[in-house]
């Protein structure tokens, strides 16, 4: 209490002294004191009014607890009272077991009587129970059901509570009521058939199928009753429960079942698009089902059925095995391809599941596959090995039925632009389009895997028709009378290698996708050239015809016949170009290379003539003569093979030069300048050798073997420089070793 007192004048103090901190101040002390005099009374008077009120609670408090106190002991007294009742009446409770048995016979003769009209009508309402359900009547025939089975178990149940051992009359009176076992089922049997065609009676008579779900609701309310009571009395009447509730759904789950298995008319012997036909009809119907089920159906069952959820359940069930089935068949490539678009790509399209008359009910995104993910892996797996065995056995066909086109009496067709084609690229490509166009159907990944086997398969198809096309060559060579059109299938041919390359490009652009085509474009060098490699075959087997022909006229170059005025050069350019007139309708790629193929093919052969030696020049008048000659000549060719190159913006001129160039040479009439213009000729064409020297000296008649030597000697000890540019055409022509010898003599 000091310190508390100590505390309250310390704060008394700091107070007064905030109260009085200015003169003016002293002049309301005695405010202050009035003001806090009543601050101190009213805080006495609340203190003094909480105390009070506590007082009177704990006053209360112990009012109550006397009163209690009293109540306790008059309990007490209470029980003890009836304590000694109840140990005297016990004998008098014995003395009225007899009254307790008579009341139990009481109440069982009261149910026997209370049924007794229905026990002597029992026949009589079970023939108008049999002719309701007979009539179709199925809600009054139930009634009456009803009415017999509750007599019935209301007997049964007081027996059993009467003597629960007495099977005796528990016997007798089931098979009083025998019938009602006889009449429920036949009742359910009508339930289940109008359940079974329940999507064509929601149309045509809904009442019926209410009436149906309503006789179900009513066993399942009796079921329900029974169970509560077997937990009391441990009693169940006979047939109970029924669960008609769960054998509906039994019976509709094997109705879709049977719908679905039903759907299948044709067979692969009677049909090839069997399978197609059977797929199209079960979308159909269950689509159709589903429909009427979400629109009707949902009307007559209670929303605790949820109908339409456990019938698209069965649905989606029933598709699974009917697909497990199918897929387990030895199903053919085509069939594979059809049961996989419709399990993966039909069945959640909008033709199907995805329907906007099913939504929001059916969420395509929570429907399990129909087929486990093995399953689709192993059908395609299938597909594609059957697939390759497929395009190897009709590329094989294509390829054999392109053959007997090659040895055909009639040119082959022309395309828009008139150059030359035959029917394979077209039949090849074809066929890997459609195949492609199916796989994607299904996914990008078959699509692209086939893609990939259709190129791969095209690799090993071009290696045949390489050794196909080199071998109709040899076939002409042994008989150039034979094919008929050689030239123009071989022009075919070429062309078809241009077809093949642009087909396998598009393609690739249309069924690849950008993110893969790294991977899958790296077969395509190796196609580029194969098929390059043909049709330079091709190419080089036209010209091969061309210089058989050409063959007697080249053997008169540089010859003395040639010297006095032979005609070879003309007829070799009217050859070249009339043949040439048939190359024409080579597509460009090939027809550029052609071209200048045949050039320095004819420029070649005109130079190895030159250097065989045919002719030596008597005089400087007959080396003037033939220089000339070979001048013109090489003007003709110039001429010929710009006006074949005409188009292609190529150099014509290039590969003629070399003929005026050794022209050039032949024409010197000074030998002490020879060694100076074989020196400017052998800077032009580093690729000349001793020997095409000593040749083309011999040629001119006028050295000796002195000066031949020197020449020879001086042009091995100066280095030339190639031209980067510069494409060797003398390496290609051999001098006969005999010849050698006899240039230097």
């Amino acid at each position: 209490m000091k310190e508390t007192d100590r505390e309250a004048v310390a704060t008394a103090v700091q107070r007064v002294a905030g109260m009085l901190q200015r003169p003016d101040q002293l002049d309301k002390v005695e405010q202050y004191r009035r003001r806090e005099a009543r601050k101190k009374a009213s805080v006495e008077a609340r203190l003094k009014a909480a105390i009070q009120s506590q007082l009177d609670g704990v006053r209360t408090g112990l009012s109550q607890l006397h009163n209690a106190l009293n109540d306790v002991k008059d309990i007490q007294r209470s029980l003890a009272d009836v304590s000694k009742d109840w140990r005297q009446s016990i004998n008098t409770i014995e003395s009225l077991k007899d009254v307790k048995d008579a009341v139990v016979r009481h109440s069982q003769l009261a149910a026997a009587v209370e049924n007794l009209k229905n026990i002597f009508s029992v026949p009589e309402i079970v023939r108008e129970t049999q002719d309701l359900i007979e009539q179709g009547a199925l809600l009054q025939a139930h009634r009456k059901l009803m009415d017999l089975e509750c007599s019935r178990d209301g007997l049964m149940y007081e027996q059993y509570r009467m003597d629960s051992g007495n099977t005796r009359d528990m016997t007798l009176i089931h098979s009083y009521f025998g019938s009602t076992q006889g009449l429920s089922d036949e009742l359910a049997k009508q339930l289940w058939m109008v359940l079974q065609r329940s999507l064509v009676t929601v149309r045509r008579d809904p009442t019926l199928l209410v009436s149906v779900v309503r006789i179900i609701e009513r066993e399942e309310k009796i079921d329900r009753r029974i169970l509560d009571r077997k937990k009391q009395t441990s009693f169940v009447p006979p047939g109970r429960p029924k669960n008609w509730k769960e054998k509906m759904f039994i019976i509709l789950d094997r109705t879709v079942t049977t719908r679905i298995e039903g759907t299948q008319a044709d067979t692969r012997e009677s049909d090839k698009m069997w399978l197609v036909r059977h797929l199209e009809i079960i979308r159909k119907y269950v689509l159709d089902d589903l429909i009427i089920a979400k629109n009707l159906m949902v009307q007559c069952f209670p929303p605790h059925y949820e109908i339409f959820k456990n019938l698209l359940s069965m649905y989606h069930q029933a598709l699974s095995t009917r697909m497990q089935e199918l897929a387990s068949e030895d199903l053919e490539a085509n069939e594979i391809v059809s049961l996989l678009t419709w399990v993966l790509n039909t069945y959640t399209s909008g033709e199907m599941m995805g329907n906007m008359e099913l939504a929001p009910e059916v969420d395509v995104s929570t429907l399990e596959p129909l087929l486990s993910p093995d399953v689709v892996s192993e059908l395609l797996d299938t597909y594609m090995s059957t697939l390759t065995s497929n395009i190897i056995a009709w590329l094989r066909k294509a390829l054999e039925t392109d053959k007997k086109d090659w040895i055909k009496e009639t040119e082959p067709e022309a395309d828009q632009d008139g150059y030359y084609q035959t029917t394979l690229p077209a039949i090849v490509f074809q066929m890997f389009e459609q195949n492609l166009q199916v796989a994607a159907q299904i996914s990008e990944d078959l699509k692209t895997k086939v893609l990939v086997l259709c190129l791969q398969q095209m690799n090993s198809f071009l290696s045949r028709y390489k050794e196909e096309a080199q071998s109709y060559k040899e076939e002409h060579l042994r008989n150039r009378q034979h094919p008929h059109c050689y030239v123009q299938y071989m022009i075919a041919i070429i062309n078809n290698c241009q077809t093949f390359k642009e087909s396998i490009v598009s393609l690739k652009r249309k069924y690849l996708k950008s993110d893969v085509e790294e991977g899958v474009s790296l077969s395509q060098p190796s196609m580029d050239g194969i098929l390059d490699a043909i049709a330079k075959a091709g190419c080089s087997s036209l010209l091969e015809e061309v210089f058989l022909d050409l063959e007697q006229h080249l053997s008169e170059l540089m010859t003395r016949k040639w010297l006095l005025g032979s005609n070879a050069v003309d007829i070799i350019c009217v050859t070249v170009e009339d043949y040439f007139s048939d190359f024409a309708k080579i597509k460009k790629p090939y027809r550029k290379r052609m071209t200048a193929e045949a050039q320095r093919r004819v420029v070649l052969e005109y130079l190895r003539a030159v250097m065989q030696k045919r002719i030596s020049f008597r005089s400087a008048e007959e080396r003037k003569e033939g220089a000339e000659r070979m001048v013109q000549e090489a003007s003709q060719l110039r001429l010929l093979f710009r006006k074949l190159a005409s188009g292609f913006g190529e150099d014509a001129d290039g590969h003629c030069d070399t003929i005026v160039a050794i022209a050039e040479v032949i024409k010197l009439t000074d030998p002490s300048l020879l060694y100076l213009e074989v020196s400017t000729l052998v800077s032009k064409y580093p690729d000349i050798r001793d020997e095409h020297i000593g040749a083309l000296l011999a040629m001119r008649g006028d050295t000796n073997r002195d000066m031949k030597q020197t020449i020879i000697e001086t042009l091995e000890q100066g280095p030339t420089q190639a031209n980067p540019n510069y494409v060797p055409i003398f390496k290609e022509i051999v001098v006969p070793s005999l010849n050698v010898a006899k240039l230097l003599k």
